[in-house]
């Protein structure tokens, strides 16, 4: 590998590398902070605080529930919830008992949350009831012996607890009709492991933390598996880089980050919960982030300094007429991640905040920070930044060779925060990693002569929809179900507000086949983000003459 000629480009006090060994597991880096910070509070939602103390509390009861079900070291447990206080309780519970989080996006389809039960091998789940419905749906198809419901208003205290599940419930029906007997409520739960006590487990940095699903080429999502030590180094790495501008926050003001991205995604779960317990901060859960109008009135409430956030959400709020009603002054860094960071968008907020976007860039299979702009960048630069602390990153031709300066390679990664694999898929895992350890990411860069790398393609047909993975591939196979459907491609168009936007390319069998019905489909077995924007009909696809689809033609279109 050349000289990692980024590291001159680094701001003044970013360490070159970092000794990320100095916590045995995650475990112990958050106990660390339940003990220091014991009088503080962790989460804030919906005007009700959680401190570290009661967190500490809690998910030592829920961990010695999950004991008492019979789960040992090493089995997988499933969390499928919004932005929560549960949901930060039952990722430090199901760590502290020896087991594993499997984080799950809430609006599966049914379908979707079958395969990744069944391929993670989850024995047990902890869900909102609001979704309750579709685990319903598949619950028989999986491992899955036990289920642990949560409601809104769980931690939110008795009145106010009582009155928002009355409001969820009953006045914005937000809870489907479900029947899952044998299911045990959250508080319930909790009660039943105080009475037990939290037996204790040897945690290793080996021993795998979080599976974290990111979509398969061959259209069936797989699981990064991210040990102990993956997510410590990536949050010490993000701490480390976010220091020329956190350390500007006043002692008398607890460091606080608005959690708006949903918590299964791993940027949110790193760079939001975990970075955010490691420092004694506040992190402000936002479970609904479409809802403007209240994302900005909770904000208002708030002393903000840190934003992590996708182009979408940054684009949104800073239209939004009551963005000036929140006092963005105190905010220190906003970092954009997920999806590429639009130069307009970047613009609007710098004026409105006075606090730049600083881009970043990785993936599921990195726990995710690969590489971030400087915190201390006064501008939007269109480039993700350099490689963090203990990270190289190269460039590679088709045949794995590195390519000269200046000229685009596929990016590939080596450090701390990479994978040890896919989930039981040698396979998979053999075909992105090279022989001395570096992750192919996919994607297609270059690199200028100060260390800055800048996305120019994909090498994958992967689409990105505000900030979230589709393959096309899973598109077409759900699609091609249909019983009027001859075949069909999908590909990523450019769009406005997501960045990118789904065009299905359809041929049909059956004339009478109509797009509402298509639609109707897509709505049954694909969550939100995979459904089609665009619907085209065609009486041939282009391919090549080995009959291989030509998804670069219909984009080009």
């Amino acid at each position: 590998m050349a000289e990692r000629i980024w590291l001159k480009s680094y701001p003044q006090g970013v360490p070159a590398d970092l000794d990320t060994a100095q916590y045995s597991s995650l475990v112990a880096l958050m106990e660390e902070s339940f003990t220091k910070y014991a009088s503080r509070p962790a989460y804030n939602f919906m005007g009700k605080s959680v401190s570290y103390g009661q967190t500490d509390r809690l998910s030592q009861a829920f961990a010695a529930y999950l004991q008492g079900l019979g789960l040992v070291k090493g089995d997988r447990v499933a969390v499928m919830m919004p932005n929560v206080p549960q949901y930060p309780v039952a990722v430090a519970a199901i760590l502290r008992a020896g087991l594993v989080v499997v984080n799950v996006n809430p609006l599966y389809t049914p379908r979707e949350l079958e395969h990744q039960l069944k391929d993670s091998g989850s024995k047990a789940i902890v869900i909102i009831e609001n979704f309750a419905a579709t685990l319903e749906k598949c619950l028989t198809a999986t491992p899955v012996k036990h289920v642990v419901l949560c409601a809104m208003g769980d931690l939110l205290g008795l009145l106010k607890g009582a009155l928002v599940n009355y409001v969820v419930r009953n006045v914005k029906k937000m809870v489907p009709p479900y029947n899952l007997p044998g299911a045990v409520r959250f508080n319930d739960a909790v009660a039943r492991g105080k009475r037990g006590a939290l037996k204790a487990v040897d945690i290793k940095s080996d021993d795998v933390a979080v599976l974290q699903y990111t979509g398969g080429t061959t259209g069936v999502s797989k699981g990064a598996v991210l040990l102990h030590r993956n997510v410590i180094a990536n949050v010490l790495q993000s701490e480390a880089w976010n220091l020329p501008v956190t350390k500007l926050i006043p002692a008398s003001e607890q460091p606080t980050t608005v959690c708006a991205l949903p918590l299964y995604h791993i940027f949110a779960f790193t760079v939001g919960m975990m970075l955010s317990m490691r420092t004694g901060g506040l992190l402000i859960l936002i479970p609904n982030p479409r809802d403007f109008p209240a994302v900005l009135k909770e904000l208002s409430q708030h002393t903000i300094h840190s934003f992590p956030a996708v182009n979408t959400l940054f684009n949104g709020l800073a239209n939004h007429p009551d963005f000036n009603k929140v006092d963005w002054s105190h905010l220190k860094v906003s970092i954009g991640g997920g999806m590429a960071v639009q130069s307009g968008v970047a613009k609007l907020w710098v004026e409105k905040t006075g606090c730049p976007i600083c881009e970043g860039y990785g993936l599921s299979e990195t726990s995710p920070s690969a590489s971030c702009n400087p915190v201390t960048a006064k501008e939007y630069t269109g480039s993700i930044g350099l490689p963090l602390p203990g990270t190289d990153m190269k460039l590679l031709d088709d045949d794995g060779r590195e390519v000269p300066l200046g000229q685009a390679g596929e990016i590939a990664i080596k450090g701390p925060q990479v994978m040890a694999g896919y989930w039981q898929r040698p396979d998979e895992t053999a075909k992105v990693m090279t022989a001395d350890g570096f992750f192919k990411s996919g994607d297609i860069g270059v690199m200028d002569e100060r260390g800055f790398f800048k996305i120019v393609d994909r090498k994958k047909d992967m689409i990105l929809v505000s900030g979230f993975n589709v393959y096309p591939n899973e598109i077409e196979d759900v699609v091609s179900q249909i019983a009027g459907v001859l075949e069909c491609a999908s590909v990523g168009v450019p769009d406005a507000k997501t960045g990118e936007a789904i065009k299905l390319v359809v041929v049909k069998k059956d004339p009478s086949l109509s797009e509402e019905q298509i639609r109707a489909f897509c709505k049954e077995n694909l969550t939100g983000y995979k459904q089609p924007k665009v619907i085209e009909f065609r009486t041939e696809l282009p391919k090549t003459p080995v009959g291989k689809i030509l998804r670069r033609e219909l984009r080009d279109k």
